[in-house]
């Protein structure tokens, strides 16, 4: 049952996301719905997302199925891959030099996020999960690199590049990674990041 509720929200989440992609059918809707469709979409995603949670965490207590078991040492690659996702993802918001040089570190950060899940969970939730995931940031950077060839996206107005934003990803992001690592997988997530074999 909890990889089916799984499934369910994977479908509702990311297909929300995926229809973004879809522009001439999004600005049908934008001009159809007009300011509902920011609520609809935000709605979605939020059903999506609280499916997925419950969904993985139903599994994970009553239906686990294990598909293959990954060798110890591709949980410290995981540690380490999870530092470059946190600061990628803040740096998506923090315009510097990292977010030049990545393009979209949102989409890099989501993508190393659950490619580095993969290599240290092997049963089969986590590989759906994950997986759906790392599928999507795939798609939805071709889709954005589609659309940057085809004239769709704008250029953004060159910026003033200093070392501050990027400083501020790097240190508050080592601040969120440790905070994910100590506190949050273990207490939220029920598995020991740090110091776990």
């Amino acid at each position: 049952m909890g990889l089916l509720i799984l499934i369910l929200g994977l479908v509702i989440f990311l297909g929300t996301h995926v229809f973004v992609t879809a522009r001439q059918r999004r600005a049908a809707a934008i001009a159809r719905l007009g300011k509902a469709y920011w609520l609809v979409f935000a709605l979605s995603s939020l059903i999506g997302l609280a499916l997925i949670v419950y969904g993985f965490a139903l599994y994970r207590r009553t239906g686990w199925i294990d598909i293959w078991h990954p060798p110890v040492f591709m949980h410290h690659i995981t540690i380490g891959l999870m530092w470059f996702s946190v600061v990628l993802v803040l740096a998506a918001y923090l315009p510097g030099h990292i977010k030049v040089w990545t393009k979209h570190p949102m989409l890099a950060g989501v993508k190393i996020w659950a490619f580095a899940h993969l290599l240290s969970n092997g049963d089969l939730g986590s590989i759906i999960l994950f997986g759906s995931f790392l599928a999507w940031g795939i798609y939805a950077r071709i889709a954005v690199k589609r659309r940057e060839s085809a004239g769709d996206i704008a250029k953004s107005a060159p910026i003033d590049l200093t070392w501050k934003n990027d400083a501020v990803a790097v240190v508050l992001g080592t601040f969120i990674y440790l905070a994910l690592g100590y506190v949050f997988h273990p207490v939220i997530i029920g598995v020991p990041v740090f110091g776990a074999a």
